[in-house]
């Protein structure tokens, strides 16, 4: 079930169930990449939701209130009901016409398979890759400008800077995920004979792809 379904079931406002849902699987360790999807809303904007199983539903109803848990519960009895008791037809017309139905249904997926298979060739091809990349070389991979990449990863809390830092640091949540890491350099020593330090944000094959998915960009690779 979708946050915008559970959000338009309950009343409540989508991004407050955006906002539930990620402390629930922060809570949880889960990956919340995992469960995001990208629609289009109203005026063709592209926005995040989540999609969750019935197992983790029932974990966020339990911080509602009960009217609300009993619109989402009946709902997902609609849901399952539906799924186990196929309508069948009655009369001919509507044998013909749930033959139509699932003639455009195989149209529509096969012509989705041949429209997304460069992507998942590249998304696969991405995630092969061995070794983290630096910003600079992400960016050329992806095929789109470092300010942009950055831009992005900044505004979508993967990197961030501290005050007074030049560098780029990553977050966290992201780092757990195994999106980024930090490189450590040696760049000498200092006057006292201590060893200069400095750390890189790097990104590695699995953020990469996962990058490339968001961003909606294709590899370069070859």
């Amino acid at each position: 079930m979708s946050s915008r379904e559970i959000a338009e079931l309950t009343g409540k406002l989508h991004k407050n169930v955006k906002r539930d849902i990620a402390a629930m699987l922060s809570d949880l360790k889960a990956d919340a990449l995992s469960f995001e999807r990208i629609y289009l809303d109203g005026l063709n904007r592209e926005q995040t939701e989540y999609l969750l199983d019935r197992e983790h539903t029932d974990c966020l109803l339990a911080g509602y209130s009960v009217p609300m848990r009993m619109k989402v519960i009946r709902r997902w009895h609609e849901l399952e009901q539906a799924a186990a008791d196929p309508a069948i037809p009655q009369t001919l017309p509507e044998a013909l016409r749930l033959a139509a139905d699932l003639a455009e249904q195989n149209n529509h997926l096969r012509l989705v398979v041949t429209e997304q298979a460069p992507k998942v060739e590249a998304l696969a091809r991405i995630a092969d890759a061995r070794g983290s990349m630096c910003l600079t070389d992400a960016a050329k991979h992806l095929g789109v400008q470092r300010c942009k990449l950055i831009d992005w990863m900044k505004a979508n809390r993967w990197i961030y800077r501290r005050e007074g830092c030049a560098r780029w640091l990553a977050y966290q949540p992201r780092m757990q995920a195994s999106l980024l890491e930090h490189k450590v350099t040696v760049l000498g020593l200092d006057d006292e004979g201590d060893q200069r330090l400095a750390s890189q944000v790097r990104i590695t094959p699995k953020g990469l792809a996962v990058l490339a998915q968001k961003m909606g960009v294709h590899s370069n690779g070859r």
